[in-house]
Order: structure tokens, then sequence, then C-alpha cells
């Protein structure tokens, strides 16, 4: 049998290729009946017609494809980004391509011999612009995701109420009684990062000591560097304010090495709400991020711009949410 065409599916609606292409496009709003569109619809639908997509690429020199860049694809909230962003996608006819860029946060190269050709956009998650010199020019639409606001080259941000979460944390610890707290702050360099720092360390200032020690994103690492922070029993702190879920898994590892009890002897913060936070014991205070979300609004915001609609939106709300790995400072 040979494949439909559209002018078969024209005939069996009776009505005209142009139509078909309409309907089938979903631009047959105002110019087409609902009547019509639906009868194109089943007819499609009863011969197996599928668009021949290539062509019709080919033909409005566009791919209907954008590709998510990521620094990494063990992190479950970059997994929630794709989601989100797949989601809008197929809604409207387009394709999402995730590429975890080979040197993490740094410069990702061009995964395509010609990105202009292959992609209609770009969304990067966690990523620095000038990270993504590489990948496509100027001409090629850039969204943002969770990174410096002020970086020029990208038509469009998306970002989280990330300084909001620290204070959030911030508030909460305070009123617990605690004074002494430690950052574990990731060891890698990125805006995100930077800001949950910046936000930390001006919230506490006036009310708590903080010290910050550094690790880079793995269980064994953060569990290292907090076994080294809280060795000497004097002036140990009395809550670990973590940059992430996984850093918080780490340092309750190493209390326990320490003989230490979460939260009786030492409150632990995460930040993320990773499926991590409640699969360690006890189960994690941590900022939830609506990662899916963010990648619903970053293909959104691609979509606008290659539509040539203007994009601005708030930053996405972000929640605490307490569990048992924090309570009372000790005496």
């Amino acid at each position: 049998m040979t494949r439909p065409t559209s002018r078969d599916v024209a005939t069996a609606a009776g009505v005209s290729q142009a139509t078909v292409s309409l309907v089938l496009g979903d631009k047959w709003r105002g110019r087409v009946s609902e009547r019509t569109a639906g009868l194109v619809r089943e007819a499609a639908a009863t011969l197996g017609y599928r668009p021949n997509l290539a062509a019709r690429n080919l033909r409005l020199g566009s791919t209907r494809t954008a590709l998510l860049v990521v620094p990494a694809l063990t992190n479950e909230f970059f997994a929630r980004v794709y989601t989100g962003a797949a989601r809008i996608a197929t809604e409207h006819g387009f394709g999402v391509v995730l590429y975890p860029s080979p040197d993490g946060t740094g410069p990702a190269r061009d995964p395509f011999a010609s990105a202009r050709a292959a992609l209609d956009g770009v969304i990067a998650s966690s990523m620095a612009a000038h990270a993504l010199d590489a990948i496509g020019d100027a001409e090629l639409p850039l969204v943002m995701l969770d990174s410096d606001p002020t970086a020029t080259r990208a038509a469009a941000h998306v970002n989280l109420a990330m300084a909001d979460g620290m204070r959030q944390i911030t508030e909460h610890l305070l009123a617990l009684g605690h004074r002494r707290i430690l950052h574990l702050a990731s060891a890698v360099d990125s805006w995100t990062f930077d800001v949950r720092a910046e936000a930390l360390a001006a919230l506490l200032k006036p009310h708590a000591e903080l010290r910050t020690v550094r690790a880079q994103l793995t269980v064994t690492d953060a569990r290292t560097a907090v076994e080294a922070a809280l060795a000497a029993p004097e002036d140990r702190p009395t809550a670990v304010v973590c940059d992430d879920d996984i850093l918080a898994a780490g340092t309750c590892k190493a209390a326990r090495r320490l003989g230490l009890r979460v939260p009786e002897d030492l409150s632990v913060t995460g930040f993320d709400d990773l499926a991590l936070a409640t699969a360690v014991e006890p189960e994690l205070t941590t900022v939830h991020l609506p990662a899916e979300r963010v990648g619903e609004q970053g293909m959104s915001a691609l979509l606008a711009v290659l539509d040539g609609t203007p994009w601005t939106a708030p930053d996405l709300p972000v929640d605490l949410v307490v569990r048992a790995s924090t309570g009372p400072a000790p005496a």
C-alpha cells in the first residue's frame, strides 16, 4: 500500500489541500469552521495520514526542534526540566533534543555540524551564556533557565526565586534558635549557586555566625568536607545549610560518622526537593524547586520568541518543605 497523501485526505473530507494544510498545521482557527476541521482530522485518522515533516521543514525553513542544554544528566532536576519542556513542545508540534554538555557548566560543544541548520532555538538550563558560544550563532534564539538575567545574548530568561528560598531557610533556622551555621556550598562555578550564597550571607549577617566550605556535587565529597568542618567540637555549628539535596545527604552521613544526631545535635537543610530528600533518614527539610514548571516556561518563552512576541515573566516561586532533618538548636 502506498502512503496516504494530503490529497487523499482532502478528497475524503471533501475539502481542498490548502484546508488540510491549515487544519493539520493547527492554523485553521478563524479561517476554517470547527466542523470542517473535525472532518479533516477524522479523514486523516481513518487513512492513517502523517504529515511529511522533512518536506514541510525544508519548505518552511524550520525544523520545529529545540535543543535543551544541561550541565549533566545525573541530576534529577534537569530530567524534570526536560519533562516540562517536552510537554509544551509536543502541544505545539515541536521536538526537544536533550544535550548534556560534556564539560558541565563549561563551554558546550556544538553537537551538530551546523546548529543553525538543525535547530529552531536553544534552551539552556543553569549554564552561562558565554558557555554556549559554540552552539549556533547570534541569529539562533536562546532562552536561559536558572541563569544570569543580565546575559544580553539570551532572548528570554526563566528564573526561580532562589534568594527567597534562602530567606525561607534562614527564617526557619533562626526561629529554631540556630546562631552558628555552616554553609556547604557547591564548588560548581554557577550563577544560581552564587545567588544562594549571597542571599544567605546577607540574611544571616546581623543575626548569626556563618562559615562556608565547598564541595563537589557528590555525596562522598560532601561527607568529606563536612567531616573536616565538624571535626573540632569547639564552636561547632548547630545547622548546615546545603546548596543541594545531594550535599545534604552527604552532610547527614558525615554527622552519623562523627556520632552526631540529626536534628538533635545538628540540623541539616537541602535545596531542590529531589526524590532523594524523602529517601534519606531523617527526611530532609529542603526548598522545593518546580523544575517541570521551569521547563514549561522555557519552551513557552522560546515559542514566544520564535513568534516575535516579547517574553516577560516573574521569577517562579519556591517553597520550603519542613521535614525531620531540622529541629531546635542544641543548648
